[in-house]
C-alpha cells in the first residue's frame, strides 16, 4: 500500500512538472498558450487595468466641474493628483509589465502594451506614451487594440497641440473600416477634444453628437448630453438645449449636474422669455426653499441676482448677490464668480472704484490662478488698488488734519458724538438682527413659552443683549482680552467721510453667541489726533502726492478725465506751490481736451511760467516724443552727450542734451538727460546753479534709482559726505568730479532689480504698442484670437488691452501657468503667427512676465527697465 502512494506521488510530481514545462512562455503549444492566455487576462493584466481605472476614478472626483463654463470633453489631469496615486500608477505598470514578461504567447501582451502606454501618457512621459502606441500600430495583430493605441495617441497629439500630427491620425481614421463601437465612441470623443482645444464649436458639437449615441455608460452620456445643452444654448439654439438638458437629466447623474440641468432647461426656454416676473422670482425662490439645494443656494441667488440685472433692478440684483456671498458653499469658485460680478458692478455702473477693489480682492482669494478669471483680474486690481491706496489717504489725513485744527474741547465734543453714533449703530444692528428672526410655527410655538421672536428673555433677544452690553462698557469699560472682552481698533477719524459702512461690507457675516464691546474709548480716541508739527507737514506731503495720483490715475487708467480735473485742481488751490505743476497743468490739458472743456488756458499757463519743462515742449510738439523710435533717438543723443562730457566739452554736450529735451519732451530718457543738464550746468554755470538745479530736480524726479543718485550728488556738493570714486576722464584736482559721473554714481548707488525671478507663477505674455499703433491696428485682437482658436483654444487663453502711461498700450495675453508655458508660446507666436498690423520689428519686442513683476511693472512704467530684467532671467 505504501509503495502504491509512494508511487503515485511520484506520478503527480511527474505530470506537474510536465504541465510546468509545457507552460513555458517561451512554448508555443496549446496547453502553453492556454494556460498564459488565462493567467495573464485574468491575474497581471486584469489588475492593471482595474488599477489604472481607479486612478482615472480619482481624477474624476478631484475634479470640481464649473457649470459656469462648458464642461471640458476629458477631465483635465492634475498633475498633483498623479503624484498622490502613484503607488496605484507603480503597482498597474509593473502588473502590466509581468504580463508581458511572464506570458509572453499570450494574447494579452499587446493590451498590456497599451496599459503601459496609458500610464505613460497619464504620466505626461509622451515621449515614451507616442513610441508605444507607434508600435502598436505597426506591430500588433489585434484590430482592436491598434485603434485604441491610434485614438490614445491623437489625444497625446492633442495635448501637445501638434495639429498636424493628429490630422494625420483623423486622416488615417477616415478611410479606417470595422471600428469597434466602443473604440468609435473614444474617437468621437477624442475628436470632439481636438475640436475643443481648436475653439471649433461646430466640430465640437458634431463630434459629441455622434459620440453620445454609440455611448453606454448612463453616466457619461449624461454628461455629454449637459456638454452639448451648455453649447447649444450658447449657440442660441433654446429648444435643441433644453432638449439636451433634459437628456441629461437622465442616467442617475450627479446631484448638482442635475440641479444645473433643470435649471439651465427652465432658463432657456421659459425664465428668459417670460414676462410673469412674479412667477420667475417664485421658481428661484422655490429652489432656494429645496432644502436638497443647501449647498448650492449661492447658486440660486447668483442666478436670481443675475435675472434682476437683466431688468435693471440693480439695488435687488446688489441684494441678492451679497446674500449669496454670505451663503456657506462648498464650490469657491461660485463666490468668486459672486464678487467679480459685485466688483464689476461698483465698477462699471457706479464708480465706486474703493468697493469695486475690495470686491475684486476677495474674487482673487476665490479663485485659483488657472481659472479663465485670474490674470485679467489681477491685473484690472492693480489699477483699483493704487487707486484706493492714494484715495484713502486723502480720506484719513484730511480728517485728522481737520481735527487737529480744532481746540480741546471741540475735539472731545467731535469724539463723544463719533462714539454716540456707534452706540447708536450697534443697537440699530441688533434690533434688526431681531426683526430678522423667522416667524415659523417652532417659533410661534416657543413664543407661548416666553421664547419666542418677541420674547423679552435676555440671551434670545439681540437688542437686550447688545444694550446690556453697552450699559457694562459706560460703567466698567473695555475688560482685558484675557476675559475674552474686544473692542475695536478703529480709530473715529477713518470712520469721517467713508463711503463704504462697514456694518454692510459682504465679508461680515459671522455671527456670535456673545455680544462685542466694540465702543471706543474717548482717550484712545483724542490721541490718535496728530498735534506735532513734523507730522501734520508729513500728512499734507501726502495728500499732495495722492492728489497728484489719483489725478493721474482717473485720467490715464480709469478713463476719467472730469473726476481727474477735480482732483488736479484741488492739488493746484491747496499746495500753490507744488512741484508737480508743470505735469499737473499738462494732465488738466489732455484731460480738460478730451471731456471736451476749455483747455487752452492750460497750454498758456506752461509756456508763461515752465517753459524748459519737457511738458510744455511736448504740448509745443504733439507729433514728437511720444514714440519708440523717438525713445531710442533721445537715448542716442544722451549717450553722444555724456560722451562729450568726459571728453570735457561742455557746451557741445549741453547743446546736444538741450536739443534732446526739445526734440523729445517727453521718453523714457528725459530725466537722465535731465540731470546730465544739470551736471554739465556745474561746469558752465558753477555751484549756486548746480545746487538749485538738484534741488528742483529732486522736487519733481519719478525715477527712484534718479532721485538717489541726484540726492547723493546733492550730499557730496554740500560737503557732508567724501566723494566716492575719482574718475579717470575729470581732473584729479575736483572732488565734484567724482559727484558728476553719472556711470559712477550709478554703480555705486545702483540697488537690487526690483524684478523678481519666479518661473512657477502665473505669466503673462506682452506686446507694447504706442497708442497711436494701437488704433491702427483694427485686425490685430482678431487675429490674435483666431491664432488662439487654432492652437490654444483648449487653453482658455484671453486677450486684454491695458494703458500703463501715455506711451505704452499693453496687449495682454493670459494665462500661463508658468514661465515655460509662456515662453513656448512666445515661441509659437514668433513663428507662426502674421497679422497685416504687427510688423516684425513689434513682434520680436514682445515678452512674458510674472503676474507679481507685472505689478511692479505697472507700477514703475519703465519697460526698457523690465526687458533688461528679462533677457537676464529668460534666457
Amino acid at each position: 500500500m505504501m509503495t502504491i502512494n509512494r508511487f503515485s506521488k511520484h506520478l503527480f510530481s511527474i505530470l506537474l512538472l510536465g504541465t510546468l514545462v509545457a507552460c513555458s512562455a517561451e512554448r508555443n503549444t496549446f496547453t502553453s498558450r492556454l494556460y498564459h492566455n488565462t493567467t495573464a487576462r485574468y491575474n497581471a493584466y486584469f489588475l492593471a487595468k482595474e488599477k489604472i481605472a481607479e486612478v482615472e476614478h480619482n481624477i474624476e472626483l478631484a475634479h470640481r466641474e464649473d457649470y459656469s463654463e462648458p464642461l471640458p470633453i476629458f477631465y483635465p489631469i492634475d498633475s498633483a493628483i498623479i503624484e498622490q496615486n502613484e503607488g496605484l500608477i507603480e503597482d498597474a505598470h509593473g502588473m502590466a509589465s509581468k504580463a508581458i514578461d511572464w506570458h509572453k504567447n499570450s494574447k494579452w501582451v499587446d493590451d498590456s502594451y497599451f496599459l503601459i502606454g496609458k500610464i505613460q501618457h497619464l504620466q505626461a512621459d509622451f515621449d515614451d506614451a507616442i513610441n508605444t502606441f507607434k508600435y502598436l500600430n505597426v506591430n500588433s495583430k489585434k484590430k482592436d487594440v491598434r485603434h485604441q493605441a491610434l485614438i490614445q495617441l491623437l489625444h497625446a497629439f492633442i495635448d501637445l497641440r501638434k495639429f498636424d500630427d493628429a490630422a494625420y491620425v483623423i486622416d488615417f481614421f477616415s478611410k479606417e473600416t470595422a471600428i469597434s463601437k466602443t473604440n468609435r465612441q473614444k474617437l468621437y470623443l477624442t475628436l470632439g477634444y481636438y475640436y475643443e482645444v481648436r475653439g471649433e464649436r461646430d466640430g465640437i458639437v458634431s463630434s459629441l453628437d455622434k459620440a453620445v449615441e454609440l455611448t453606454r455608460n448612463p453616466k457619461e452620456k449624461s454628461r455629454i448630453n449637459f456638454i452639448l445643452a451648455q453649447l447649444y444654448q450658447r449657440a442660441g439654439f433654446d429648444a435643441v438645449a433644453y432638449d439636451y438638458y433634459q437628456k441629461a437629466l437622465k442616467g442617475n447623474p450627479p446631484y448638482e449636474r442635475a440641479f444645473f440641468s433643470q435649471l439651465y432647461s427652465q432658463q432657456v426656454v421659459e425664465l428668459e422669455k417670460s414676462k410673469d416676473f412674479k412667477k420667475v422670482r417664485k421658481y428661484y425662490d422655490e429652489l432656494y426653499d429645496d432644502r436638497k439645494n443647501r449647498d448650492l443656494r449661492d447658486v440660486i441667488l447668483y442666478e436670481k441676482a443675475m435675472f434682476e440685472l437683466k431688468q435693471d433692478n440693480q439695488d435687488e440684483g446688489i441684494r441678492l448677490l451679497t446674500l449669496a456671498a454670505k451663503e456657506e458653499s462648498p464650490n469657491q469658485r461660485q463666490k468668486g464668480y459672486i464678487y467679480h460680478k459685485l466688483s464689476e458692478i461698483y465698477f462699471d455702473e457706479m464708480k465706486d472704484y474703493r468697493a469695486a477693489k475690495y470686491y475684486l480682492d476677495s474674487a482673487v482669494e476665490n479663485f485659483k490662478e488657472t481659472d479663465r478669471l485670474y490674470a485679467s483680474i489681477q491685473l484690472k486690481k492693480k489699477v483699483l488698488d493704487d487707486y484706493v491706496e492714494n484715495f484713502e489717504v486723502i480720506q484719513k489725513n484730511d480728517s485728522l488734519l481737520h481735527l487737529s485744527s480744532l481746540s480741546r474741547d471741540e475735539q472731545i465734543l467731535v469724539a463723544e458724538a463719533f462714539i454716540k453714533s456707534e452706540e447708536e449703530r450697534l443697537i440699530r444692528e441688533a434690533e434688526m438682527k431681531n426683526q430678522e428672526k423667522s416667524t415659523g410655527i417652532f417659533d410661534n410655538l416657543l413664543a407661548f413659552g416666553g421664547k419666542g421672536s418677541g420674547s423679552s428673555f435676555y440671551f434670545e433677544n439681540p437688542t437686550a443683549m447688545q444694550q446690556g452690553s453697552i450699559d457694562f462698557y459706560r460703567i466698567w469699560g473695555n475688560r482685558p482680552l484675557e476675559d475674552n472682552w474686544r473692542r475695536s481698533n478703529k480709530g473715529f477719524q477713518e470712520a469721517i467721510g467713508e463711503t463704504m459702512d462697514q456694518s454692510d461690507s459682504i465679508d461680515n457675516t459671522e455671527t456670535e453667541d456673545q455680544p462685542e464691546i466694540i465702543l471706543p474709548d474717548l482717550d484712545d480716541l483724542l490721541n490718535q489726533i496728530p498735534s506735532d508739527r513734523s507730522v501734520l507737514n508729513e500728512m499734507k506731503a501726502e495728500m499732495e502726492e495722492s492728489y497728484f495720483q489719483l489725478g493721474k490715475i482717473l485720467y490715464i487708467d480709469l478713463k476719467e478725465p472730469n473726476r481727474s480735473i477735480g482732483y488736479l485742481n484741488r492739488l493746484l488751490s491747496d499746495y500753490p506751490q507744488t512741484p508737480k505743476k508743470p505735469e499737473a497743468y499738462y494732465t488738466l490739458y489732455m484731460a480738460s481736451k478730451e471731456a471736451g472743456l476749455p483747455h487752452g488756458q492750460y497750454k498758456e499757463i506752461l509756456n508763461k511760467d515752465f517753459p524748459d519743462s519737457p511738458f510744455t515742449k511736448s504740448l509745443n510738439n504733439p507729433a514728437q516724443g511720444n514714440s519708440s523710435q523717438d525713445h531710442r533717438a533721445a537715448g542716442e543723443q544722451y549717450r553722444q552727450a555724456y560722451e562729450l562730457f568726459n571728453q570735457k566739452e561742455y557746451l557741445s554736450s549741453r547743446q546736444i542734451v538741450r536739443k534732446a529735451l526739445d526734440d523729445y519732451p517727453l521718453t523714457r530718457n528725459t530725466e537722465k538727460l535731465w540731470l546730465l543738464d544739470i551736471m554739465v550746468s556745474h561746469k558752465l554755470d558753477g555751484e549756486e546753479a548746480y545746487k538749485l538745479k538738484l534741488e528742483q530736480y529732486l522736487q519733481s524726479v519719478e525715477d527712484k534709482d534718479l532721485e538717489k543718485l541726484a540726492r547723493k550728488m546733492l550730499t557730496v556738493i554740500a560737503g557732508d559726505d567724501k566723494p566716492l570714486l575719482v574718475s579717470k576722464n575729470l581732473d584729479q584736482d575736483t572732488d565734484l568730479d567724482t559727484a558728476d559721473t553719472l556711470a559712477t554714481l550709478e554703480e555705486e548707488v545702483k540697488e537690487p532689480s526690483p524684478y523678481k525671478e519666479n518661473l512657477e507663477q502665473t505669466h503673462i505674455f506682452i506686446l507694447a504698442l504706442e497708442p497711436k499703433q494701437s488704433q491702427e491696428a483694427k485686425t490685430l485682437t482678431a487675429d490674435l484670437e483666431n491664432f488662439h482658436s487654432r492652437h490654444y483654444a483648449n487653453a482658455r487663453l484671453r486677450t486684454g488691452t491695458i494703458s500703463i502711461n501715455k506711451e505704452n498700450t499693453l496687449i495682454i495675453i493670459s494665462p500661463f501657468g508658468k514661465a515655460d508655458k509662456a515662453m513656448e508660446y512666445r515661441e509659437k507666436f514668433l513663428t507662426e503667427f502674421n497679422s497685416d498690423d504687427l510688423p516684425a520689428e513689434l513682434k520680436n519686442s514682445s515678452f512674458v512676465i510674472s503676474i507679481e513683476n507685472f505689478q511692479q511693472l505697472n507700477k514703475r512704467k519703465d519697460i526698457e527697465e523690465y526687458k533688461a530684467f528679462y533677457k537676464e532671467a529668460y534666457k
